[in-house]
């Protein structure tokens, strides 16, 4: 059996922001440090993109979250939280 890695380009963010402009996989993203910090994830470069999904609300740690972005992506962070995620454009 062959053994698969997958591998991103790191993106860190403290504020809302592009996480890629350009179409891509997320792979995951790391919570560095948090205090009732929240994220909602974007389909789009911009603020006002589709949301993917709800608010998450993480702890600190690797957070595993597989998904295509075929218009970029966008983080919308709330509260306070520096998250680095995990994006691998093309």
């Amino acid at each position: 059996m062959a053994q698969v890695q997958q591998g991103g380009t790191p993106i860190n963010l403290s504020s809302s922001g592009v996480v890629s402009p350009v179409s891509g996989t997320m792979i995951g993203f790391y919570v560095n440090s948090t205090s009732s910090g929240t994220i909602v994830i974007r389909n789009g470069k911009l603020s006002s993109s589709d949301a993917v999904g709800g608010t998450i609300t993480p702890s600190t740690g690797f957070n595993c979250y597989p998904g295509e972005f075929p218009n970029g992506c966008y983080a919308t962070l709330a509260n306070n939280i520096d998250v680095t995620f995990f994006f691998a454009a093309g």
